[in-house]
């Protein structure tokens, strides 16, 4: 029974202790997080004094835009000051991502920042912000920025063909085809995969990449399949129609051409067609155009 007694008074004691921890740590991320949005509001200000007033007497700033470091709050002050004079209009956003406590008088922010100056982009950065606690008030300590990477996507070439994005199925009395498409990360390229099935079983499955040539200026794509073809296509539009004028090399070595016709009917519906197809130099019959509908509804504006 003491043993008891005593697991259960250490755990109070244990509650005790680290319920106002947390209380003390969530009422200093609030204060850090309005204090950031006192500091992005003295910058837009242009009031260099109140901005210094937030840093440590010994802080270090580097000046974002020159890269140059000062010590102290007047030195920073006065960085301030020729910041605004130099920049005139000059105006920040920042948007804290976190806080972390080191110890319960120095924090870490992290968060991203921009510098928006007068019919210019906005230069984006990410931070890391180091609060040291004084009397009572967290005050900046330092400060590293590091530029946000730039995206490169290929999207706005490839937007002609965003009502492709999702599920399709073509069926008939022979078979059933299914096709998903969807941006691969950034959306430099669409993705198709595609699967022929009889009964129930599986006869052909593939993959189509679609991208941008940017050496060329077009639309190309690339097809393999599970018997071990591949072909490279390239794309031209033609009101709502897209020729891809495909070649490639099929599973035994064949050498096979043709011109692929794909059609954008209606959000939902398309359809495809294949001519001109010539393999090792005979002249094949057109595939007939055959009808594809969205399964699941309409996905293109994802």
């Amino acid at each position: 029974m003491k043993r008891v007694t005593l697991a259960l008074m250490a755990a109070a004691l244990v509650s005790l202790c680290v319920r106002p921890v947390a209380a003390d740590q969530a009422a200093d991320e609030a204060t850090i997080r309005k204090d950031v949005a006192a500091y992005v509001a003295a910058f837009n200000q242009g009031d260099a004094k109140a901005l210094a007033s937030m840093w440590s007497p010994e802080a270090v700033y580097t000046n974002p835009l020159s890269g140059e470091q000062v010590v102290g709050r007047e030195a920073i002050e006065q960085q301030f000051a020729a910041i605004f004079a130099e920049n005139k209009g000059v105006k920040l956003s920042a948007t804290t991502q976190s806080v972390q406590f080191i110890s319960p008088s120095v924090a870490l922010e992290t968060g991203t920042a921009a510098v928006i100056r007068p019919e210019q982009e906005p230069e984006e950065s990410e931070y890391t912000a180091v609060y040291v606690k004084r009397d009572g008030a967290w005050l900046l300590d330092r400060v590293t920025e590091e530029d946000v990477p730039v995206v490169v996507s290929n999207e706005d070439h490839l937007k002609d063909l965003q009502w492709m994005i999702g599920s399709w199925v073509d069926q008939d009395d022979r078979g059933r085809v299914e096709t998903t498409c969807q941006w691969t990360k950034n959306r430099n390229f669409m993705v198709r995969m595609f699967s022929m099935v009889v009964g129930d079983q599986i006869e052909q499955s593939g993959m189509q990449i679609i991208g941008w040539d940017a050496a060329a200026g077009q639309i190309r794509s690339w097809v393999f399949d599970s018997r071990g073809g591949f072909s490279d296509g390239v794309w031209e539009q033609k009101d709502k129609k897209w020729y891809i004028q495909s070649t490639g090399t099929m599973h035994d070595g064949s050498k096979m051409s043709a011109t692929n016709i794909l059609t954008y009917v209606d959000d939902n519906t398309l359809t495809w067609q294949s001519i001109n197809r010539i393999v090792d130099g005979e002249l094949l019959p057109n595939v007939d155009e055959v009808v594809a509908v969205r399964a699941g509804g309409v996905e293109g504006s994802q």
